[in-house]
């Protein structure tokens, strides 16, 4: 009996240990493969026909292509309209189609909208969790811009976006001539910090991976950050979740969240100190969106407000992702920045007007 119950316990054991093993594994790369090309304003790039629930939820007349930043890695871009180039940068765990409202409140016919979707995340390719660093997504967004050729941008970041992007346009400073900022923090932390609950447990090895890759899904919990919870159904949620889970490596969320810097010792906190101190020396048209019911970056708004006083301020009832709450109050920002760019720049207003 007790020979049975030792084998018993062994066995227990040994698939405890497979189980972990394999919930801590690293991930592979996984790269997407478009079909045909798409001609763009930059060029030709490799088209990425998206799937029909992606599809059905965007406005028609748009491109999905990818660019290829290294070898295997792939960032999807989608692109609408002509004109002054805007550059939106999602967060985690969303992607480029976080900005479809955005994209449907403003004039296409003016503005040509990028929207490239993080390494890791949506239809862009997926890779090991310990590839994901900001330096890598720094390096990975700034090549990918540098390929798409814009000229000029004005940038709207909004979570890790706010970093990445704004880190992405600090390596190839002639392109940002104007930014809307959203919920999103780009200071070094100077002592321990917490962001939040969840970025605590995902910091924790194995608790983690066990928690919210494998008994939680985190895209099933996005409406919970929401000021109205059911700005992100089911349907929506899926738009951001079936592109990670079904591609074979869904790594990137966590390994995202574990990006966030805890403190000074932290690996994310020296470029991220590199991020503030270009952010600091920022002197262009700039407005602040932001939704003061989002349980994670609410409470940064008067950082963003002090490094940018003459900014001019939005303060909605939405919550962490507001751009699926607030999409008209975002265009509207965009706009006047926009304005403001053209009537510092006439090279620009040019480049807005129709065909």
């Amino acid at each position: 009996m007790l020979t049975k119950l030792l084998i018993g316990l062994a066995l227990l054991l040994v698939s405890a240990l497979v189980a972990m093993f394999w919930m801590t594994r690293d991930g592979s790369v996984v790269t997407p493969q478009g079909s045909g090309t798409v001609a763009t304003a930059s060029g030709q790039f490799e088209a990425f026909p998206l799937p029909d629930y992606a599809d059905k939820a965007l406005p028609g007349g748009y491109k999905s292509y990818l660019v290829e930043v290294e070898p295997g890695i792939k960032i999807h871009v989608l692109e609408a309209g002509s004109g002054i180039p805007i550059y939106l940068q999602h967060g985690n765990p969303t992607n480029g189609l976080l900005y479809r409202k955005v994209w449907q409140a403003l004039p296409t016919d003016r503005m040509r909208l990028i929207m490239p979707t993080m390494v890791g995340l949506g239809f862009s390719s997926k890779i090991p969790a310990s590839q994901h660093t900001l330096e890598n997504h720094i390096r990975w967004m700034n090549t990918a811009l540098r390929q798409l050729k814009l000229g000029g941008v004005v940038y709207v970041g909004q979570d890790w976006g706010g970093a990445v992007g704004l880190g992405a346009l600090m390596r190839s400073p002639e392109l940002l001539r104007g930014m809307v900022v959203l919920n999103t923090g780009w200071t070094a932390p100077k002592e321990k910090f917490e962001l939040s609950r969840p970025h605590a447990i995902a910091a924790t090895p194995i608790v983690g991976e066990i928690l919210l890759e494998n008994v939680v899904s985190l895209f099933d919990r996005l409406h919970e950050t929401q000021g109205d919870p059911a700005s992100i159904p089911p349907d929506v949620a899926a738009l951001y979740g079936r592109p990670v889970i079904e591609s074979g490596n869904r790594k990137g969320p966590l390994a995202l969240m574990r990006m966030v810097p805890t403190g000074p010792d932290h690996p994310t906190s020296k470029p991220m100190a590199a991020i503030e101190h270009y952010a600091g020396t920022l002197n262009i048209p700039t407005e602040i969106v932001w939704g003061m019911r989002d349980p994670i970056l609410a409470r940064a708004l008067p950082t963003m407000k002090a490094m940018y006083p003459t900014a001019h301020v939005t303060e909605t009832q939405a919550g962490h992702f507001l751009q699926e709450e607030v999409p008209v109050e975002i265009a509207d920002a965009i706009t006047r920045v926009v304005a403001a760019v053209q009537a510092e720049q006439p090279a620009l207003r040019a480049a807005a007007k129709p065909e």
